[in-house]
């Protein structure tokens, strides 16, 4: 079975991609954790396959939160790819901490280079840069596709001892510091869809009086900002003028 993460659709095409070569079931952990659910049961001995998107150079708390509490049984091979901006740090070795604690047998993990999307503290691209790097990507999601299938363990980057930093200190700064919701709002554009409010993972979106209302539960997968069709939400001033990146159709 494959199970994705994705707020803005990278790290579900790459699932996508994935799953048209090694014909695992797709289960997205977006409604699984929006509904309060943990993982289905799947049939003893089937490997995992865990695609999910870069925060703070490791995977997303609320997601590795979300694998200790569900329930996997049998001897279990799980494969992890990341999207990432840039590059996923030293993510493998929190993996394989937590493959130790699940019981799992690590299978390695990917780096897929993928469109920025972390419009609140980076620069997000156009369409057509979008494309091009969406368009490089693709050998390294194929790489990771055959070497799941064909039962290798996944080629991952070249520890570096920056990555070792940001995977450790900056993303233990990172968490306290940043993730919050605190400067989202709504400007007068607001069409009072909702569509922010049905795409939030953790429920943490609300409408009030015609407008979408934040709280405390914000993981910062962005989707709410840049899902929004009139692009009637900012994140502070960081967010103005900039394009809002979903993964292009």
């Amino acid at each position: 079975m494959l199970f994705y993460f994705s707020g803005t659709g990278n790290s579900a095409y790459v699932a996508e991609k994935i799953s048209q070569v090694t014909g695992e079931t797709l289960c997205s952990i977006n409604k699984k954790i929006k509904t309060g659910e943990s993982a289905p049961e799947t049939a003893a001995g089937e490997r995992l396959v865990f695609v999910v998107p870069t925060y703070g150079w490791r995977i997303p708390r609320i997601v590795e939160n979300w694998i200790r509490s569900s329930h996997f049984p049998g001897n279990r091979q799980a494969y992890f790819v990341m999207t990432c901006g840039s590059d996923i740090g030293s993510a493998s070795k929190y993996l394989q901490k937590l493959c130790r604690a699940k019981g799992f047998d690590y299978r390695g993990c990917a780096e897929i280079v993928m469109p920025e999307n972390y419009i609140a503290l980076f620069t997000t691209p156009e369409r057509e840069a979008a494309l091009e790097i969406i368009k490089r990507a693709e050998p390294a999601i194929e790489r990771a596709a055959w070497e799941i299938t064909n039962g290798r363990i996944l080629t991952e980057p070249v520890q570096t001892a920056s990555g070792k930093i940001k995977s450790s200190l900056v993303n233990t700064i990172y968490y306290p510091t940043m993730i919050h919701a605190k400067k989202f709002y709504a400007t007068d554009a607001c069409i009072s869809c909702g569509k922010c409010q049905k795409d939030c993972p953790l429920n943490n979106v609300s409408i009030v009086c015609g407008k979408p209302k934040w709280g405390k539960d914000c993981t910062h997968c962005m989707a709410c900002i840049c899902g929004c069709p009139a692009e009637a939400i900012e994140y502070g001033n960081h967010s103005k003028g900039l394009p809002r990146y979903q993964f292009p159709k």
